[in-house]
């Protein structure tokens, strides 16, 4: 039941609308003043207040302006009973009745009728006000559930990603000594890399890249990687990369892991050959720097154009060979190294990246350094992909 209340100094008024408002089944209370109806509106949060204009002491103007600055009472709906505006050239008064926050007028002498009509439409209104309030109160709490779940979120994510990062090699150092470079996207992503001695003559490298970006493409890598460290792929020699790749490929097919699939390069370093062997899954190529004998840069891409892991069952990856020349410099690459959002709206690209860093090859080529530089071609603040560079010398 709605509650109305009525206020004004005319006993009269006051009998004759509550009886007609209570008949229309209104919850109705009466106020001879205007402060005793201030007083009332702060106890009762009527939905709407009926009040006189003209009263002694307390007009309605200055009951509408106190009212209105009631936070609890913003929703109550406000009708004037006056006798001035109606007329041509009033027209001020009403504006002076609209701008202290009256939402209706009615003229007396009163027509009970229009009253009624005026009544249901301020209800109606009001109820409007109301359920707008309590949606925007549900909305706001909505709100803040909403922000804790996404901090509750991050907070597992960037816990997700510490826990990658805790997997990821320390640097070697002595006859083969690396470098390594990892920044994260925005989101969890799917880069890995590892490097190894299997045994004390033969040295595995590798950097995969998992499609997409998440907990599912985070969780795929490091399954990869937790089978490529123990070793664990059955009937493989894991010095013979082709193998490797081929083990792998059986074991992850992508209609088995959420449609995932993988990209890697996977080499093996022997010691005493100083001789390198790989294989490469549809991974951007390694790239072989050395130094030749007229002291210029000499630099091999380390590819091929076999298919990623996942894709087909039945594919024959291939080895390729190559001999590592002494104070050579092997680079392994995730494609989040170069495919950077330049200003002009174009990727930076692969041959981009190929020259600055036989640039920084003829120097001695700090990988932080080299990160520096392709930071400030980025537009955003936050790279779209990881980040993943190993640096393997060869002394």
């Amino acid at each position: 039941m709605f509650k109305i209340l009525v206020i004004d100094d005319d006993p009269t008024v006051r009998a004759v609308l509550k009886s007609t408002l209570q008949r229309q089944g209104y919850e109705t209370t009466v106020a001879s003043n205007g402060e005793e109806g201030i007083i009332q509106a702060q106890l009762l949060h009527p939905a709407l207040i009926i009040c006189d204009w003209m009263m002694s002491q307390v007009d309605g103007l200055e009951v509408c302006r106190r009212i209105r600055t009631d936070p609890e009472l913003a929703t109550t709906f406000f009708i004037l009973l006056t006798a001035r505006g109606a007329a041509r050239g009033e027209e001020e008064d009403r504006v002076r009745g609209l701008d202290a926050g009256a939402d209706e007028f009615i003229s007396k002498p009163i027509e009970m009728n229009e009253l009624k009509a005026r009544v249901r439409a301020g209800l109606r209104l009001h109820q409007l006000n109301q359920d707008l309030q309590s949606q925007k109160q549900a909305l706001e709490t909505l709100n803040q559930d909403l922000q804790t779940q996404k901090q509750i979120l991050e907070a597992e994510l960037s816990e997700a990603a510490d826990y990658v990062r805790s997997l990821l090699p320390s640097p070697l150092v002595g006859a083969v000594t690396t470098e390594n470079l990892f920044i994260p996207s925005a989101q969890l992503g799917g880069d890995c890399f590892d490097h190894y001695w299997i045994d004390e003559d033969h040295l595995a490298i590798y950097l995969l890249d998992v499609s997409g970006h998440g907990v599912g493409s985070a969780l795929l890598s490091v399954s990869v990687q937790n089978v490529l460290r123990s070793q664990s792929l059955p009937n493989t020699n894991f010095c013979q990369p082709s193998e490797v790749l081929k083990a792998l490929n059986h074991a992850f097919q992508m209609n088995k892991h959420g449609d995932k699939y993988f990209t890697i390069w996977y080499g093996v370093y022997h010691r005493l050959k100083r001789q390198l062997i790989y294989a490469n899954a549809g991974h951007p190529p390694a790239l072989l720097l050395s130094n030749t004998s007229t002291n210029n840069i000499e630099l091999k891409q380390l590819t091929s154009l076999d298919l990623p892991i996942g894709f087909l069952p039945e594919v024959k990856f291939e080895d390729a060979v190559f001999q590592v020349e002494e104070n050579s410099t092997l680079y392994i690459f995730s494609d989040g190294v170069y495919e950077i959002n330049q200003s002009d709206g174009k990727i930076w690209g692969i041959d981009a990246f190929i020259d600055l860093l036989t640039k920084y090859s003829q120097n001695t080529c700090n990988l932080n350094q080299l990160l520096a530089k392709i930071l400030t071609l980025k537009t955003q603040d936050n790279l779209d992909d990881d980040l993943s560079l190993v640096k393997v010398y060869f002394s």
